[in-house]
């Protein structure tokens, strides 16, 4: 007997769905109550299917809203549903997947997939073949229903339909789909397409027996009047130009041209998923020879899709000059910071870290509008175009930017600002002899009465700093400089958020040449603290921080001092320990820290100690909740990590002056609790502060080394790059202050350090920190080192050839001529490399120059003059001529 529904059951549930379109949240509260005790009644979800399915008395909305509850319920609570209600849910959907109304129709759908992906496919091996064969249906709503259902399911469980658990449906499904890409209804071929785009990227099986087929279906389609379907035409083939370039080569041209069309679609959708061509395009080896003779019809589409929208300029109120600082910002705007914890690097010929360091300035400037659009699309096509073709783009770019720039009308010229921008890192040469006469311009649109143009006018300035930074002063830091100020006290929020990220990538580039210029940029960088509302005054942390990182010592003035400390330690003072806000302040305080040495004494006591007891905090609420996760809630392990990388810098900056905080703390119990934390980060960051304070204060530390080796030995594990890479460094820095007392230690890391090192495709840092560290071990233990040699030295001297003379550098090289010294048999295959590296020196030290000396003629005299002659002519000739000037060799 089919299931029915009790009259008053019924009424029940239908005063529910009422009261839960009601906006009182005391009514809302009261309906959440009865859902829970609903919800202890097996037969409840019926009476809500039954609503969805059947009731065709109520209005679309209740019956939608009644299925949308049942499917939270399945969400939560499915495993418990009796089979009968189970069975008797899954019917109805399936008889009712052709509902007449679309809502209903699509709300069965999310109902279905949500069973399905409760790992439901397996035990419901009705419902594909079922979907399938309603696809066949005479009735438009049946086959629309189950289109939209097979898509959804499509969406969810891509994975498990190519996949043996289900007999690959796929290779049933697939050939259907690519049936109905002829259909006669826009919707259904939209589906259709849609579903077989869910199995491009994965390269599924049954997609690639049929590749052909789809492609010819897809070029079928490409004048297809529904805005839908051209959309799923453009994305699926996108896909495919990642997944099946060999497929599309033949008929490049023609895609082409026909991208170059729909990237101008009337419809943004369209345009948009078009657009995303040119972007995945340019990383395949083939966009050069491809679009080489198309670039003349793309640069104007790219450029002018890079236009504000009339509804982007009405979200912006691009249009209305208002000034809103005075607004504070509504905390939904202030996106997440991730904090970007320390990682050692040494110091390349180059003077430069790492890669430098990265300004997330490849963000546009409208970060806060719908996120992806056609304007940002559109310039990062550009961007990566001008990377891909250089200079190549610039003879069909100049023609229009002259008319861009200089537009009457400010939304055109600011499209122009942003082109400018966009091809600043991919046409640098090219563009440098205009920038003497845009330099000027671009300044001057910083002053511009709308405040969108001023705001691009920053970010492309940024994008040119390099530029500006290696002409005289004068002609146009200063000017830049004065303008950016200005603008960061602007009374347009969004123009002082692109004005400080600007200052701060000049910052990084200027470095020491902002010397001169300190008390003023001060003055600005002081004043806003008291002018911005709360997301800017984040970027402004950033820009201070990022500024004491450029000009280190110079800032350690009292007159300097005097003006930056009082309103850090006020916002320092006014944060609680639990506000996330605390992430960029502690982070600048460790820029700053860093920088003013001794000058930052005064300061040093309140912030240490609350750096320990956050580090504190966190470790105790970390294990209450591990020992009642149902009691605790899991802390923020942010607040430990900022925290410890602040405490690093107080420790590099402060040196010495460090000692008489950390004998008065706990900090080296805590320090061995994090050493040991399941998160990553905080091993990271950990392992850099052991660094730094058994450079500063090694007492405190010493009596802790027999804990702490063993926790270092085993954090020399290469799949986490940044904690093996801090903590091989640290170990270099404890050797150096163990000296011999390193001995009995040295078996617990050296293995590692040696396969570390031998490692194919490890990161340039972590060699060399690695190299720099089994150096000093052979220097303070040779003879415990020497015999492990030839295995390690080749590798060992190729690390090391691009770094800079410093005392890393100096103490690693005596330990590996005391080892040579120890072991002469382990360098001798690998000699020339030896050569090579001694060479990498500028200017020795003279003791260690004469260790070189030593090592050379005694290699010389050994194999004798004629071997020698031999053995020198396969050196570069750069090498020879070194090694003889320097060396006599």
């Amino acid at each position: 007997m089919e299931w029915q529904p009790d009259e008053q059951g019924l009424q029940q549930v239908l005063q529910l769905l009422k009261d839960s379109q009601s906006p009182d949240t005391a009514t809302q509260r009261a309906v959440q109550e009865k859902l829970e005790q609903l919800n202890q009644f097996p037969d409840f979800n019926n009476y809500l299917i039954f609503v969805l399915t059947s009731l065709k008395s109520e209005d679309e909305p209740t019956r939608s809203l009644s299925g949308l509850i049942l499917k939270n319920n399945v969400k939560a609570h499915y495993q418990n549903f009796p089979p009968l209600v189970a069975d008797f849910i899954k019917r109805e959907c399936l008889n009712n997947i052709g509902d007449p109304s679309p809502l209903i129709r699509a709300t069965i759908g999310i109902l279905i997939t949500t069973i399905a992906s409760k790992g439901e496919l397996q035990t419901w091996p009705e419902l594909l073949p079922q979907l399938c064969n309603l696809l066949n249906s005479e009735d438009y709503n049946t086959c629309e229903g189950s289109f939209g259902a097979l898509q959804k399911i499509c969406e969810d469980s891509s994975e498990l339909l190519d996949s043996d658990a289900l007999n690959r449906p796929l290779n049933i499904m697939i050939p259907k789909f690519l049936q109905f890409f002829k259909h006669c209804s826009p919707k259904i071929r939209s589906h259709a397409i849609a579903c077989v785009n869910q199995f491009i990227s994965s390269r599924a099986q049954a997609l690639m027996d049929h590749i052909d087929t789809f492609i010819e279906s897809l070029f079928a389609l490409a004048g297809d009047e529904d805005c839908e379907v051209r959309k799923n035409v453009c994305r699926a083939l996108v896909m495919l130009l990642e997944v099946r370039i060999d497929r599309l080569i033949p008929h490049m041209h023609s895609i082409i041209q026909y991208m170059l069309q729909r990237t101008q679609d009337p419809d943004e959708n369209v345009s948009l998923e078009a657009c995303e061509f040119w972007l995945t395009l340019a990383e395949q080896p083939v966009c050069k020879e491809a679009l080489s003779g198309h670039l003349v019809q793309l640069i104007p589409i790219l450029v002018n899709g890079m236009k504000y929208s009339e509804i982007d300029i009405i979200l912006l109120k691009g249009d209305v000059e208002e000034e809103d600082d005075t607004v504070p910002d509504s905390e939904q705007d202030i996106k997440p910071r991730f904090h970007k914890s320390r990682t050692v690097t040494l110091q390349h010929e180059g003077g430069e870290g790492e890669e430098g360091e990265d300004h997330d300035d490849d963000d546009d400037d409208d970060d806060t509008l719908s996120d992806w659009n056609l304007r940002k699309c559109s310039a990062a096509a550009l961007d990566v175009l001008a990377n891909v073709f250089r200079d190549e783009l610039l003879p069909h770019l100049l023609p229009l930017l002259k008319g861009l720039l200089f537009h009457p009308d400010w939304v055109v010229k600011e499209s122009g600002i942003l082109v400018l921008g966009a091809i600043a890192e991919g046409c640098m040469q090219g563009m440098v002899p205009y920038l003497p006469e845009l330099m000027p311009h671009l300044i001057q649109c910083l002053c511009d009465k709308k405040a969108l143009v001023r705001s691009i006018a920053c970010w492309t300035l940024s994008r040119y700093a390099h530029w500006v930074v290696s002409q005289p002063p004068d002609s146009h830091l200063k000017p830049l400089m004065t303008e950016l100020l200005k603008r960061i006290l602007d009374g347009n929020k969004r123009v002082q958020e692109a004005a400080c990220s600007a200052f701060a990538t000049l910052e990084e580039e200027a470095c020491t040449e902002l010397v001169p210029y300190l008390s003023f940029i001060l003055d600005t960088l002081v004043f806003a603290f008291g002018k911005y509302q709360h997301k800017n005054l984040l970027i402004l942390y950033d820009a201070i921080g990022t500024l004491a990182d450029s000009v280190g010592h110079h800032l350690n003035q009292p007159e300097y001092i005097e003006k930056l400390m009082p309103p850090l330690i006020a916002k320092w003072n006014e944060l609680k320990d639990e506000d996330k806000d605390l992430f960029p302040l502690l982070e600048c305080l460790s820029s700053v820290a860093t920088a003013l040495q001794s000058g930052f004494l005064p300061y040093c006591e309140p912030v240490y100690q609350r750096c320990v007891t956050l580090v504190q905090k966190t470790l105790a609420q970390a294990m209450m909740y591990s020992q009642q996760p149902d009691q605790y809630e899991a802390p923020d392990k942010d607040f430990m990590i900022v925290a410890l990388d602040l405490l690093s810098g107080l420790a590099e900056g402060l040196g010495v002056h460090v000692d008489q905080l950390v004998a008065r703390s706990n900090i080296m119990t805590l320090l061995f609790q994090c050493m040991q934390d399941t998160m990553p980060e905080v091993r990271q960051s950990s392992f850099a502060l052991l660094g730094d304070l058994t450079k500063a204060c090694f007492p405190h530390v010493k009596p802790c080394i027999a804990e702490f080796m063993p926790i270092l030995g085993t954090n020399l594990n290469p799949e986490f790059i940044s904690v093996c890479n801090n903590a091989t460094w640290a170990i270099g820095e404890i050797c150096m202050q163990m000296g011999v007392e390193m001995q009995p230690y040295v078996s617990l890391v050296l293995n590692q350090l040696v396969e570390i090192i031998n490692r194919p495709n490890t990161p340039k840092t972590l060699l060399e920190n690695t190299a720099i560290t089994i150096g000093r071990l052979g220097y303070v233990c040779p003879q415990e080192v020497a015999p492990m040699l030839q295995q390690f030295i080749r590798p060992w001297c190729t690390s090391l050839r691009n770094i800079r003379d410093n005392e890393e550098k100096d103490s690693a090289f005596r330990g590996i001529c005391m080892m040579i010294g120890v072991n002469p048999g382990g360098v001798v295959q690998d000699f020339i490399f030896f050569c090579d590296a001694v060479a990498s020196w500028v200017s020795p030290k003279e003791d260690l120059r004469d260790m070189f000396y030593k090592i050379l003629h005694g290699f010389k005299d050994q194999v004798g003059e004629e071997n020698w002659q031999q053995f020198s002519e396969q050196f570069p000739p750069q090498l020879k001529e070194r090694l003889s000037a320097c060396y006599g060799v």
